[in-house]
């Protein structure tokens, strides 16, 4: 066999660019469907050495060595369609696609709401609901056609998926691939599509699902439930589903990271005198002791009955915040006992705090020079 670089008619110490416009002319002036072209040898010689030569590593090997030393690689003796690839790159000879295409599809991700309450994220709940899903079909399996039939060879590309035709480009007639427009390229064609269907392979039904809500979710989250999206089409696999977290508000409880916050509201009375008050949690009743003289605004810290923490162990705390109330509506002996009260404490007027920086003081020392 020639020497590859006589064959191309290129120096030894061509460049990559001087060596790929050889290749081009002589392509296009040896390529047998072009009229007065070489024959299928000489074309299939040009292809060869451009391959060679147009790689570092085999143009490498082959100075060093010849073709035996490309042999070990494999390249020796490579036929004549492996060569085409090389022609279409340059010559635009249409879709390199191999074979038929594939009607199997990934099914599509979907995503749900959940409505849970707040004592749903405290302890964390198994929740079913049921959504509208796109489903296998039960009738065909997902085949798309008939039970006991299949898709037949398509006539117009003989099940290859793809035609071909002539085509005027920049350097004269060529073959070029097409998708065959009767299969869309699948190579079958369903002449029997499964009349549940309509040869989907699909149908829409309504779904249950059954989740695990772990403690501690909080609004807007997600939870990704693999494979339990969508059906695939022609037996592809499913997709997943997303299942959305959307918690109620409560009317007694708010939420504030791991603990639970409420207000209750305790007469000036029992604040004064101290007193025992059960309230109802989420974990039952549990009783709340006031020290007397407790404040308005005071706290009471109820360990270990907040939100269960988020993939981890506890949980928070619940804040019982006391709002002391004041009585609007006396009777007379009511007001008549109020009266001896603050008689007897000298609660005879309000307490005025200052500070030697007050507002009153900064306007004495303006008027009076003092």
């Amino acid at each position: 066999m020639a020497d590859y670089y006589d064959i191309l008619g290129v120096a030894r110490n061509a460049t990559s660019a001087e060596i790929k416009k050889a290749y081009r002319k002589k392509a296009r002036e040896l390529h047998p469907d072009e009229a007065g072209g070489g024959s299928p040898e000489e074309f299939k010689e040009v292809n060869k050495a451009y391959e060679v030569l147009s790689n570092d590593e085999k143009r490498q090997l082959y100075d060093l060595g010849g073709e035996d030393a490309l042999s070990g690689n494999g390249f020796a003796g490579a036929g004549f369609g492996g060569f085409q690839d090389i022609f279409d790159t340059f010559f635009g000879g249409g879709n390199t696609r191999r074979g038929p295409a594939s009607r199997t599809r990934r099914g599509q991700d979907s995503l749900v709401g959940l409505d849970l309450s707040l004592q749903d994220v405290v302890f964390g709940v198994e929740k079913e609901f049921k959504h509208d899903a796109v489903i296998e079909c039960p009738h065909c399996h997902g085949h798309m056609t008939e039970p006991g039939t299949d898709p037949v060879p398509c006539t117009n590309c003989d099940g290859t998926g793809t035609t071909q035709r002539l085509t005027q480009s920049l350097f004269g007639q060529v073959m070029a691939q097409t998708t065959c427009g009767q299969c869309q390229g699948y190579g079958t064609v369903i002449v029997t599509p499964c009349g549940e269907c309509s040869g989907e392979g699909r149908i829409r039904a309504s779904q249950s699902v059954s989740v695990n809500v772990p403690a501690g979710v909080e609004n807007g989250m997600r939870i990704r439930m693999a494979g339990r999206g969508d059906a695939g089409i022609a037996g592809g696999p499913p997709g997943d589903l997303f299942v959305e977290m959307r918690v109620a508000s409560d009317p007694v409880f708010t939420r504030e990271g791991d603990d639970l916050l409420c207000t209750l509201e305790v007469p000036m009375t029992s604040a004064a005198l101290g007193t025992t008050i059960n309230i109802e949690t989420f974990d039952g009743e549990q009783a709340i002791e006031l020290e007397p003289g407790t404040q308005a605004g005071h706290v009471q810290r109820l360990d270990g009955l907040g939100v269960g923490r988020l993939h981890r162990n506890g949980r928070g705390d619940l804040k019982v915040h006391v709002q002391v109330t004041t009585p609007t509506k006396l009777d007379s002996r009511q007001r008549e006992l109020l009266e001896e009260f603050a008689q007897a404490r000298g609660d005879n007027g309000g307490l005025l705090v200052q500070t030697s920086s007050s507002v009153f003081s900064r306007l004495k020392e303006r008027f009076t020079g003092r």
